[in-house]
């Protein structure tokens, strides 16, 4: 899965395109997709979803996808759980201090999010779970 998601990362490009008409597509088919009822579609798309994201981007299916932002790697996938931004423990390789024979999931974000149509680096993501604020 390790390779494969690397590949993904350096297809950055590619994936946000196919995504682009994907979603292009979906908007098409909402009339007949709002016929069957989305209630119903949830779970096998949901299914699909899982194996196809879980293949390329070695997705955990956290619920706050970012991987458009993030140059298709997914920030999950940090030893740390740091999904919103790095650590400052990555090796002068690039790799990860965690786990040193791994790329920090960070710089490979940086590097896939230049590769993306935009060609901007990311912003800081909010933390996954976000304590609630009491009024």
């Amino acid at each position: 899965m390790y390779r494969v998601r690397r590949w993904s990362v350096r297809h950055a490009r590619l994936f946000e395109r196919l995504y682009e008409i994907f979603e292009g597509t979906l908007v098409r088919l909402d009339p007949l997709l709002s016929g069957i009822g989305y209630a119903r579609l949830e779970k096998p798309a949901a299914m699909v979803e899982r194996v196809v994201k879980g293949f390329f981007f070695d997705c955990h299916m956290c619920g706050q996808c970012v991987l458009g932002s993030t140059g298709m790697s997914c920030p999950m996938n940090c030893p740390k759980a740091m999904r919103n931004g790095p650590c400052g423990g990555v090796r002068p390789d690039g790799n990860c201090e965690v786990l040193p024979d791994m790329r920090c999931v960070w710089v490979e974000a940086w590097e896939g999010s230049r590769r993306m149509h935009a060609g901007t680096p990311f912003n800081a993501r909010d933390p996954l779970y976000k304590a609630v604020e009491s009024g």
